[in-house]
């Protein structure tokens, strides 16, 4: 049966040119072939369409289409040979390149510890394969159109039963809206409270500027509570002149300095929301990871109408998943799906699909499990090594997460940061998570990412660490 025209070689895009003549529109689509072939953009070997399709797609005579072919044919620009179609001639070498501008040798760091990310090496492919063949088996048709902007119901159901059972976390799946890591729920939330006239948001001495970021881009200004032995102190909450309400807190593992919220401030600063009508956008960033104490529970648990509870995959799992969550106090809900659903930063529903299923059967709780126990041995070879190879520095914010402080002399902090990059180790010092406006005292410290090399590059990246501490 002879084969349908739709079936035979590829889409062209051409510019052939307006003329009306048979002999002007012939030699356009010459010329256009010639230059597509000679451009590069048919590769050698290529099939083009029949002289019949190509005539269809273009809206001219089919002789005219064959007439190109054949003066190219005897060109050498293509063959035609009976049973392989037309083609584009294996010596037809295209145009050479432009050269790329020669970029200097950058000379990147051989070993990484920056804190941020967990070991990518580690994620669980082939969990993640399965899972995905079974989601992709049982998924609806509808779960391949636009959907609710809130994501699946099925990844919303089980991140619903999963933060309840292992954060303590109050909520139901209508209250959970999936986004795109937490960045995306962050810029979410700081466009809906600039929509309700606040001016400025509550954050932490130390924590990451490209939140603060996001907060300013959304019109919002970011001031600093201070810090202290206890972690971030929540008696200046209702401080200032405008004062704020609502405040940007780590209050599980605080971010970078790896302490929780002292019990009294937790409740000092859900105290606070409730007095002043403000929210808690609580960034709870590795709660699963806890090692020498008992893990603690979210602070939404405390009030639920007070606290939006963030959570995401990038810590868990990988941060290429760009998997996050919200779950919304009732009274921000609506405003907060209105402006995902006007936004359309829509989360992969097959993702979705995909990390519901992770987790539902059980596959998400074992490779946490995994992953603690491998990035606990990593801590205590860091501690171990400390104490063996550099006893004055000591290692702090270590109970839990995947990064430790570590303490450096005063005034050492770029010193040791520039030795490491002639070690070619990745390192921060603590000085680049500090927000601009924070009160003295500054400290010296390096926060290292243990948990971010792969296994085979973790002995390298702590022996080179060790070698550029005082």
């Amino acid at each position: 049966m002879e084969e349908s025209w739709a079936t035979l070689g590829v889409d062209l895009h051409l510019e052939t040119g307006t003329e009306a003549t048979h002999s002007g529109v012939r030699k356009g689509l010459t010329d256009a072939l010639r230059e597509a072939v000679r451009g590069g953009r048919l590769a050698p070997g290529t099939r083009l369409p029949s002289s019949r399709s190509l005539a269809v797609d273009l809206g001219i005579a089919r002789n005219t289409v064959a007439d190109a072919y054949a003066e190219l044919v005897a060109e050498g620009w293509l063959t035609a040979r009976q049973g392989s179609g037309t083609r584009v001639a294996e010596r037809a070498v295209p145009r050479p390149a432009e050269p790329a501008p020669r970029r200097r040798a950058a000379g990147g760091p051989t070993y990484n510890l920056m804190p941020g990310t967990p070991d990518l090496s580690a994620f669980p492919r082939a969990a993640w394969l399965k899972a995905a063949r079974r989601a992709m088996a049982a998924a609806p048709n509808d779960a391949l159109g636009y959907g609710d902007p809130r994501g699946r119901v099925e990844l919303r159901t089980a991140l619903a039963d999963y933060l309840s059972r292992a954060r303590g976390v109050h909520t139901d799946p209508d209250r959970i809206v999936v986004c795109s890591g937490f960045a995306q729920g962050l810029s979410l939330l700081g466009g809906v409270l600039r929509a309700r006239g606040l001016r400025e948001v509550t954050v932490e001495s130390y924590g990451l500027d490209v939140h603060w970021d996001l907060l300013k881009r959304a019109g919002l200004r970011t001031r600093p509570l201070p810090f202290d032995e206890l972690g971030t102190s929540t008696a200046e909450l209702g401080a200032g002149a405008r004062a704020a309400k609502a405040a940007l807190l780590t209050p599980a593992h605080q971010f970078p300095m790896g302490v929780p919220l002292h019990p009294d401030r937790r409740a000092a600063a859900v105290d606070w929301a409730r007095r002043e009508d403000g929210l808690i956008l609580e960034d709870d960033y590795d709660g699963e990871f806890r090692y020498d104490r008992q893990p603690v529970g979210a602070l939404q648990g405390l009030d639920p109408d007070r606290v939006v509870y963030l959570g995401t995959a990038s810590k868990s799992l990988a941060p290429g998943l760009r998997l996050g969550w919200m779950v919304l106090p009732a009274p921000i809900a609506a405003e907060v799906i209105e402006a995902k659903g006007g936004a359309e930063w829509a989360c992969g529903a097959l993702d979705q699909l995909t990390l519901a299923e992770f987790i539902t059967s059980g596959a998400y709780d074992r490779h946490v499990r995994g992953a603690r126990l491998r990035y606990r041995r990593r801590r205590d070879q860091l501690v171990a090594a400390l104490a063996a190879r550099a006893p004055d520095v000591r290692a702090t914010g270590i109970a839990a997460g995947l990064h430790a402080v570590l303490e450096l002399p005063p005034g050492t902090e770029r010193t040791v940061v520039q030795a490491a990059s002639w070690q070619r180790l990745a390192v921060q010092g603590l000085s680049s998570f500090r927000h601009p406006s924070a009160r003295p005292p500054e400290r010296d410290a390096l926060v290292v990412g243990y948990g971010t090399p792969a296994d085979h590059g973790w002995a390298g990246a702590l022996e080179a660490l060790c070698r550029v501490l005082p």
